[in-house]
């Protein structure tokens, strides 16, 4: 047979292709960790193992494929029937129909559920409730429990849900949760456990899934030995993309589906690991070689396509200071490139104020600004820097999340300096009524009308009504 479709691939992409693909390999039950470092060609690799399964006679519709967005999977998926047919031809599309278990973690979970109902007490016909759904239907049960009109601010719909996301997906106690991610909500713990218990209890009632709960309930039904090995018998390969973005949740399904680990490989990068989406943790990676006996095959990728050796070099030495880690060293053939310069400041502010400097020298010498990017690891982070940019009055685009200067908490401050400057500003004005505890839109209307009929706004404020009772208004 044709082996024409791997000679692209270097050394260390097929042998994570070629894994325990033949009986004949001593480590065929063995499962299988490929580490891809950035820009290693890791969507092509697993693209070409699961087409070098199915061309040496695996079942594709007992393959299961995780990845982490359906756009993801249906990549992968097109990148597989591609590579399949220079060897099968014109029968590869037949074949590859037949990859039906391709998707996200959610997505599989929410098929799965639907097939299992029964056997768990689950009503097939449940709907699914999107993030935005969510945070409407605990903003109701917030508002029916009295929370939305407490003397001090209640912690908003969206902050609770992203608290009840993280204590289903760390699989941790809220006290913990708190502690660690929402130390400003810790007063709130009491309150927070009757909210999360109501908002399980109508999830229940009116039939509904969450996000969490397709990983939750999943999980839930593989805990049972009887369940868990008649889900894990449908496959035979258990494929797994971005393992280093996956949760305590997700790990624990792919223990129960794959306990000895044969069939399973898992592709990742421990260094990529920085966003800690639902509660994602690095640990999973880390430790997913030591879960098994004989221990996970360690495939390394670290040939980057992407950038040039001066940047790698710069990369190596950085991820080389991590204290876990597994050890690569990217490389690449492109050796040209500007070395990346090492700047040091005093403190953030003098780090945007540099940053504005080049950006401005740039333009000097022909860049348009348009054409320069500045990156961050967050979205927050670029507060200090919007700062100085509106202060220099330099247009600028920012891609994810708000702009420092449309932040709620920052559009308090701004209201509260443009009222003491000019008690007459009446949006300012209503804004901080509403920050008072107990007022409301119609008690900050008659103070704001109260200040605009006296001549001197500022004794007419000391003068003014005081706030009804909490929830009076």
């Amino acid at each position: 047979m044709s082996v024409a479709y791997l000679e692209k691939l270097n050394s260390g992409q097929r042998r994570a292709v070629e894994h325990g693909v033949s009986e004949l390999d001593a480590d065929s039950s063995v499962p299988l960790l490929v580490i891809a470092g950035a820009g290693t060609g890791k969507t092509n690799t697993l693209a070409h193992r699961v087409a070098h399964l199915i061309v040496n006679g695996a079942d594709p519709s007992r393959m299961l494929l995780m990845t982490f967005s359906r756009r993801a999977a249906g990549e992968m998926t097109r990148r597989a029937v591609r590579t399949a047919r220079q060897v099968k031809g014109d029968r590869a599309g037949l074949v590859t129909d037949a990859l039906i278990w391709a998707g996200t973690f959610h997505g599989i979970g929410a098929r799965l559920l639907r097939i299992y109902a029964d056997q768990i007490g689950l009503d097939p016909a449940f709907t699914i409730h999107d993030r935005e759904d969510s945070a409407d239907l605990i903003n109701l049960i917030r508002h029916g429990l009295g929370f939305s009109k407490t003397e001090s601010r209640f912690p908003a719909k969206g902050t609770c849900l992203a608290i009840y996301s993280r204590c289903v997906n760390a699989e941790l106690p809220i006290e913990d949760v708190l502690r660690m991610s929402f130390p400003w909500c810790s007063s709130w713990a009491p309150e927070l456990k009757q909210l999360f218990a109501s908002y399980v209890e109508a999830k229940q009632r009116q039939n509904v899934l969450d996000y969490d709960d397709l990983l939750l309930y999943w999980a839930q039904m593989v805990s049972d030995p009887a369940l868990a090995d008649d889900i894990g018998s449908r496959f035979d390969h258990v494929l797994v993309d971005e393992y280093q973005d996956t949760n305590r949740l997700q790990a624990s399904i792919l223990s129960a589906l794959k306990p000895t680990g044969r069939g399973l490989t898992v592709v990742g990068d421990d260094a990529q690991a920085i966003y800690s989406f639902r509660a994602a943790t690095v640990r999973n990676i880390l430790d997913f070689p030591g879960q098994f006996s004989p221990p996970a095959k360690i495939v390394t990728l670290d040939q980057n396509y992407r950038s040039t050796q001066p940047i790698l070099a710069a990369a190596n030495a950085v991820i080389g200071l991590a204290s876990e880690r597994f050890t690569k060293n990217l490389w690449t053939d492109r050796a040209g490139g500007e070395e990346p310069r090492l700047v040091s400041v005093r403190d953030e502010t003098d780090q945007a104020c540099y940053i504005v400097d080049r950006v401005l020298e740039n333009r000097e010498g022909g860049s348009l600004l348009k054409h320069q990017a500045v990156l961050f690891r967050a979205s927050h982070h670029s507060g200090p820097l919007e700062v100085e940019l509106a202060r220099r009055n330099i247009p600028f685009v920012k891609f994810g999340g708000l702009r420092f200067l449309d932040a709620a908490h920052v559009k308090d401050i701004l209201a509260l300096l443009r009222f003491v400057e000019n008690p007459r500003d009446r949006v300012a004005g209503f804004r901080l009524m509403l920050l008072i505890p107990g007022v409301g839109p119609s008690f900050a209307e008659r103070v704001l009308d109260y200040i605009a009929e006296r001549a001197d706004p500022i004794n007419a404020l000391i003068a003014a009504p005081p706030p009804p009772r909490a929830g009076a208004d």
